[in-house]
């Protein structure tokens, strides 16, 4: 069941994405010369009104492929990619990773909808922490961690996974009336970060515009995550250890169903949400990235064109993104080997 779940769910992201590049390509007069689900050899397929829609043999990632999308200069076709209005490109490469968040802004409305968004009011103090010396109590309504907004309580998780030590100024509500505090975070051992002593995160069911609202800050959080953690990765706070790929991702799926299951079908259905909401949102930041390869590095040479009013060597960009390409098969592969030694330590 968890192969089956992963494979759904990774099915769902990729056609979403890939279907983002076809939909606006289609709709700007792009040819799209095959669309596919899946990697290797053809198992299934049709063809109709010039696209081949086919399913792959190996149920991971998908292709877009467009007419003349790594061609040159000289390709005639007035339906090939480098012939369309370098606007309407730039739209076409935006649109896959543009439709993962549009995914995960329509999950969240489900997920928040079903069960409500986790308010940042504090739930509990934990003694002996700089929260309860303070005064703060159970029913304060966290409203700013230093000049970070709050809107969800996970706000202020993602701030203390940050935080080294620096103490910040608290903004809460209570009774109606804003109070603010300075609190200097205590590190804790078993938990391997720094904590305010606060403990909260009950879900609350809001009416239909907060429901938007707050699936919408779903999204962001995931988005931020996201960013802030490949800084981490970049100032050595993170190790290979907390990267995870395909063969990760599919265990994490694995474990969160089994989790998930002695609460019924209902949670195991949110739980695979709130999974494909972090997953899609992941991809959408990820290939948005300025890398070669990614759709970031190519939206690089388009807005590139569109400034400078004429597109750059055509194969000078395709070598980039050539050398893009095998770098991240062979972070691929080593992210997927660390995975799978995982299970021999």
């Amino acid at each position: 069941m968890q192969i089956i779940l992963f494979i759904l769910i990774f099915t769902v992201i990729i056609l979403v994405h890939e279907g983002g590049h076809f939909i606006i390509g289609k709709k700007s007069g792009i040819g799209v010369v095959e669309f596919s689900l899946g990697l290797g050899p053809t198992i299934w397929g049709f063809t109709r009104g010039g696209t081949k829609y086919s399913i792959k043999a190996l149920p991971f990632g998908g292709a877009c492929q467009f007419e003349g999308f790594d061609g040159d200069e000289l390709d005639s076709s007035p339906t090939s990619f480098v012939n369309a209005p370098v606007m309407a490109r730039i739209a076409t490469v935006f649109a896959g990773p543009f439709m993962n968040f549009v995914l995960a802004f329509f999950l969240s409305l489900f997920v928040v909808g079903s069960i409500g968004y986790d308010a940042p009011i504090v739930s509990d103090v934990m003694e002996g922490y700089p929260a309860e010396k303070a005064g703060l109590k159970t029913g304060d309504e966290i409203v700013k961690v230093g000049s970070d907004h709050i809107e969800i309580y996970r706000d202020i998780s993602l701030d203390l996974m940050l935080n080294e030590g620096e103490a910040k100024e608290i903004t809460y509500r209570r009774d109606g009336q804003l109070y603010k505090t300075i609190l200097e975070p205590v590190y804790n051992a078993e938990a391997g970060r720094y904590l305010f002593g606060i403990m909260g995160g009950a879900r609350v069911k809001g009416n239909v515009l907060q429901t938007i609202r707050y699936s919408a800050a779903e999204v962001r959080y995931w988005i931020e995550v996201t960013w802030k953690s490949l800084g981490m990765i970049f100032k050595g706070k993170v190790t290979k250890d907390d990267v995870a790929g395909p063969v990760g991702v599919a265990q994490v799926v694995g474990d969160v169903y089994e989790q998930s299951k002695p609460s019924g079908i209902f949670y195991i259905w949110i739980n695979m949400m709130m999974l494909t909401i972090l997953l899609t949102a992941n991809l959408g930041v990820m290939n948005l990235l300025p890398v070669p390869a990614l759709d970031g590095g190519r939206l690089v040479f388009l807005i590139l064109e569109a400034i400078l009013g004429r597109p750059v060597n055509r194969k000078a960009e395709a070598f980039v993104h050539f050398i893009g390409m095998v770098v991240l098969l062979v972070l691929m592969f080593l992210v997927c080997f660390n995975d799978i030694s995982r299970f021999f330590r």
